[in-house]
């Protein structure tokens, strides 16, 4: 998989994708993630890469030209090799909500292309001719896309095959099961007066993984309600859901 972050601040891609799980995923060459600087795209005198909106309107817009050209050599250097046209997704409050199930569909991607947007986004031209979807982490506002554009690479990557070592990290985690996650323990068995859970240290696995997905219920139920409307529910499953609402 191969991700390109066009930004006029790559600094801050370079810097994050250096750290962490996603740092040691680009060093095995199982992603491929670089920033793209916009800037030397600018057909203008002082590479200048926003102007005024016309109609008005406070702020700055960034502009068709660089964004157009910048796109266009990144997509040739991706599919130089004959491989499929990349995914274009620009990094907006007005897009589709990121979320796991967008993750694990951009996770099946060869080539994706990342736009973030700064100052009070893009002219909306660089999106119709690049054919860029509007994708957006939620109902609040960045300063840019970069931020955005950090956590999108983060979630597809960590669904690449290996890339966090064992099969099963990917799938425990919140969302994956259309659940938010159980709660988890380690060492020491007791601390500042708070026991592990009996069931977790007595050995009975088919107790344990059910004590998990009650424990995934109960949370999503409290928390995330409406993820509930969604998700294949068994006979033990109802009838726990069911205690839980005549306990509100």
């Amino acid at each position: 998989m191969r991700i390109r972050v066009l930004t006029v601040f790559p600094g801050m891609i370079r810097a994050a994708i250096r750290e962490s799980i996603l740092g040691r995923a680009v060093s095995a060459g199982l992603v491929d993630i670089d920033a793209v600087d916009i800037r030397p795209f600018s057909e203008n005198k002082h590479r200048n890469t926003d102007d005024y909106p016309f109609g008005g309107g406070s702020g700055m817009l960034m502009l068709a030209q660089p964004i157009v050209d910048a796109t266009e050599f990144t997509d040739k250097r991706l599919t130089r090799d004959g491989s499929g046209q990349p995914r274009h997704i620009y990094l907006s409050p007005r897009g589709r909500v990121f979320d796991q199930k967008m993750a694990e569909e951009l996770s099946g991607e060869t080539n994706i292309v990342l736009l973030c947007g700064h100052y009070e986004g893009v002219d909306q031209r660089a999106l119709d001719i690049c054919g860029y979807e509007e994708v957006s982490l939620g109902d609040f506002v960045l300063s840019g896309g970069e931020y955005a554009a950090v956590c999108v690479c983060d979630a597809v990557s960590r669904l690449v095959p290996g890339v966090l070592g064992g099969e099963d990290s990917a799938v425990d985690e919140s969302f994956s099961s259309g659940l938010l996650e159980y709660p988890q323990y380690t060492r020491p068995r007791v601390y500042r007066g708070l026991e592990v859970p009996e069931v977790l240290l007595d050995g009975n696995h088919a107790l344990i993984e059910r004590w998990k997905r009650e424990q995934a219920l109960r949370i999503t139920f409290e928390r995330r309600p409406e993820l509930l409307e969604n998700i294949p529910l068994d006979k033990k499953d109802k009838l726990f859901l069911e205690k839980l609402r005549e306990g509100e």
